[in-house]
């Protein structure tokens, strides 16, 4: 797979407490958010179907949880995660097979050329975005044509997620805002998503996230049909 970057992406001193925060966090990750990471993973499997040819791009993989069971799932997909945190790329790397490829870097400047895989998804990581038009843009690029993106996150519709959206804001730079089905809505067609579906649901009494599913607008693809 060719290697590639279109956008100017730059760090941020947020983006640098990202990193380090989740390098520290990074050994006991797994552990302290135990039936979080496996409601919301179980809650996004639900809403993947994949064939045997599909190319997938876990964008912000973290320790591989989401990667892991997509490989028991689909053993002859070909699947692939970036994360920009190293620490949690070298947990992934210890749990899964040698064949599923892990890279380096941010949803804002993803390594890849144009159109290189069928299917994206991104767990729990779209409230950390400093640039959410700017990752969107990114992963519509990397995807094919009629290619599908699938977005788990928070959702800003429950006030359990609106309260700890707030708090968090305050108190953690490397957390940056969570959205509601709406305004989540507006930006995939900002970037030229055809959203399909929004489904909003809690885990227990406090989490309320949702799951996005859109696919690339084939007609802002071609210079042609604008």
């Amino acid at each position: 797979m060719k290697l590639c970057c279109l956008t100017s992406f730059k760090l941020t001193t947020e983006s640098e407490k990202q990193l380090k925060e989740y390098s520290r966090l990074a050994a006991i990750y797994d552990q302290k958010w135990s039936f979080y990471i496996e409601a919301t993973t179980r809650e996004t499997l639900k809403r993947v179907t994949l064939t045997p040819t599909d190319q997938l791009l876990d964008v912000g993989c973290g320790s591989g949880t989401l990667l892991q069971r997509l490989s028991e799932r689909y053993p002859k997909v070909n699947l692939s995660g970036i994360d920009p945190v190293s620490p949690m790329l070298e947990i992934a790397r210890q749990r899964l097979p040698e064949r599923v490829k892990l890279y380096q870097g941010w949803a804002q400047r993803l390594p890849f050329e144009a159109e290189q895989f069928d299917i994206i998804i991104s767990c729990n990581m779209f409230h950390y975005l400093q640039e959410p038009v700017l990752a969107l843009r990114e992963m519509r690029r990397v995807l094919r044509p009629s290619g599908k993106l699938v977005i788990t996150d928070w959702c800003h519709d429950y006030l359990t997620c609106r309260l700890l959206d707030g708090f968090l804001r305050w108190l953690n730079r490397a957390h940056f805002k969570t959205y509601g089905k709406q305004e989540c809505v507006q930006l995939l067609k900002e970037t030229d998503q055809v959203v399909l579906n929004v489904d909003r649901y809690k885990i227990n009494w406090f989490w309320g996230l949702m799951t996005v599913y859109s696919v690339k607008d084939n007609e802002m693809s071609n210079p042609d049909n604008t």
